[in-house]
């Protein structure tokens, strides 16, 4: 403890704080409300009161920080539209071969390196569907493969300062103290020794620790939900050249490949070394999720002649609408051709299922009956026009249907790499960098301004603005220097290491109980406050609560990333905490160990 230095006396102001923070962190225990609720609560509670001046209450949402992760959101977005993502993590998934290890390492890699420069959450909100597919087109438990997914995500985010929320909130954080500001590739240092110490544990320890929960495949059942779909191989298509199983197109799940259409032949049943061509169309048979997914791959599109899809208004906002034909609907006795659906409906059929049937046929010819379920594309007013029409029994809008725009994959990808850039090199902060490549991608229509502001999380950037504020009040009340010197005086006898290790301990256990950025507003004045106490450089016990904050795998409703694979995966509590406990405890030896090797004390 420094020489002169007075502890610091219980008063009001103090006890108030301390009384405010220990209830929003009892109310965010028992959930009895969002975390950004809770916050939110009590920075109004420090106004209310006169520990903050009005413009100290709400100085955390002005912070730079709060705009950047926004900005992050809509760039996450932007390469999902576009498909980027798809191409980039998903070609390098492959197909899983027959080592469990082999497998995680080749789906963890891509995943942590793309976590370090994008926000991890909408990567896993991503992947998580493609890698269940991936399962079980490979007959493995997809449970075996969720948690690395996750895991990986966040590994690979403590890497630079843009991956993940918390460490951002803590590049805020300092520059609000006056210390001198974090560059891009900050936590680099001690992030990739944690990140590789992770990473091992993952593909070398964590498969006998997953659960191997295979679920009963999806199957046609009693073809109560089965489509039948035609699809065409593009001009430019990837999938030129390749074979059926090449393409994956061969054991997709709930899905069965009919038959194969080139013009004057007719390919029935399509081998799996079956090559396709520029022009084949291909019919499928499956239920609605899968086909859903064929309009999604890179190179097929509807069958339906190219000139009909084209003219739809509406470009790539056009909905995908489920419909069933009535009987007294004019279609009835007419093919999808000749009834001018195009004309009359502004939509073009993508599949059709009836009941207990299998459709034969290509799509233009199938003759409608009675009860007939349509899938189709269709114009934006659809709905409004034809939701009450007597043509239709049903009609109903299907979310997250629509097709990326993978020709500008590569435009979104490359506005990506030059803000990476840029930021690395230091010629422009995070936040300016981020809001220009924002515009970059609306501007070259990577993303429309609507689905833009439709991507922002607003309950995170109000977490991170309240937990801004929360960390002011913690320092101006003198409650951080209170508990800071209750810390130094209980272990600060043996040595600054010792008062890390608590602080450590402390973010860990608020980070797995807690959230993330609820856990670094309340730590990080307390760990400045305790560095100044010892007399010592800050800088370690800065990147202690960036770290301990971010690297927390016990809890599954701790993270955005582990809720997203808790409810697929269909894992217990107790066995997040069996694969996540022995993590933290990795994490915490190798960051315990690098940071003051880096940052001595």
């Amino acid at each position: 403890m420094r020489i002169g230095y007075r502890a610091p006396s219980m008063d009001w102001q103090i006890a108030f704080t301390l009384g405010m923070v220990g209830l929003a962190l009892v109310a965010m225990i028992r959930e009895l409300a969002a975390p950004d609720l809770v916050l939110m609560g009590a920075l109004v509670c420090f106004g209310a009161t006169g520990i903050l001046s009005p413009s100290e209450t709400f100085a955390g949402f002005a912070n730079p920080v709060v705009a950047t992760v926004g900005a992050l959101f809509v760039v996450s977005a932007a390469l999902r539209e576009t498909g980027a993502l798809d191409m980039t993590l998903g070609r390098v998934l492959g197909r899983p071969g027959s080592s469990t290890r082999r497998s995680i390492f080749r789906m963890a890699l891509p995943v942590a390196g793309l976590s370090a420069f994008l926000n991890n959450a909408p990567i896993v909100a991503m992947m998580t569907p493609t890698v269940i597919d991936w399962a079980r087109r490979s007959r493995v438990a997809a449970s075996q493969f969720l948690i690395p997914l996750s895991y990986a995500s966040i590994l690979g985010s403590v890497t630079t300062i843009i991956g993940t929320s918390t460490i951002l909130t803590v590049t805020g954080m300092v520059l609000d103290a006056g210390l001198e500001p974090w560059g891009f590739f900050e936590p680099a240092p001690v992030g990739i020794l944690v990140a590789l110490a992770g990473m091992l544990y993952l593909v070398f320890v964590s498969p006998s620790r997953l659960p191997i929960r295979i679920e009963a495949a999806e199957e046609l059942d009693d073809r109560s939900r089965e489509y039948t779909s035609a699809m065409r191989v593009t001009a430019d298509s990837p999938l030129h050249g390749m074979t059926v199983e090449e393409a994956n197109l061969r054991n997709l799940p709930g899905l069965f490949l009919v038959e194969l259409d080139r013009g004057t032949r007719l390919i029935t049943p399509v081998s799996p070394d079956q090559s396709l061509q520029t022009g084949d169309i291909l019919v499928f048979a499956g239920v609605l999720t899968t086909i859903i997914d064929l309009q999604r791959i890179r190179g097929l599109e509807p069958a339906a002649p190219e000139d009909l899809i084209q003219s739809l208004p509406g470009g790539r906002n056009r909905p995908m609408v489920e419909a069933v034909v009535s009987a007294s609907s004019p279609l009835i006795g007419q093919s999808v051709k000749l009834s001018n659906f195009r004309s009359v409906y502004d939509a073009v059929v993508i599949a059709v299922h009836r009941n207990a049937e299998r459709v034969q046929g290509k799509i233009g010819d199938i003759v409608l009956r009675p009860g007939d379920t349509l899938l189709m594309q269709c114009a934006p007013e659809f709905m409004r026009l034809h939701h009450n029409s007597r043509d239709f029994y049903l009609a109903s809008e299907l979310p997250g249907a629509d097709k990326p725009d993978f020709e500008r994959a590569r435009i979104a990808l490359g506005i990506l790499v030059v803000m990476v850039l840029v930021v690395a090199l230091g010629g422009v902060h995070i936040s300016i960098a981020a809001f220009v490549t924002v515009a970059a991608l609306i501007g070259t229509r990577c993303l429309s301004a609507t689905k833009a502001r439709q991507s922002v999380d607003w309950s995170v950037l109000i977490t991170i603005g309240a937990g801004l504020g929360i960390a002011n009040a913690m320092t101006q009340s003198g409650a951080a220097s209170f508990v800071a010197h209750g810390l130094v005086s209980a272990v600060g006898a043996f040595g600054p290491f010792a008062s890390l290790l608590v602080i450590y301990a402390l973010c860990l256990l608020m980070a797995e109980t807690l959230h993330h950025n609820a856990a670094v507003a309340i730590m990080f004045p307390i760990a400045l406050a305790a560095s100044t106490q010892l007399g010592v450089d800050s800088r370690p016990f800065v990147m202690t609560v960036a770290i301990a904050s971010a690297c927390a795998f016990a809890s599954p409703v701790s993270y955005q990333t582990h809720l997203i694979v808790y409810g697929a995966g269909g894992y217990r509590f107790r066995e997040f905490m069996r694969v996540g406990i022995p993590l933290d405890l990795i994490c915490a030896a190798v960051a315990l160990t690098a940071i003051p090797w880096f940052w001595p004390f």
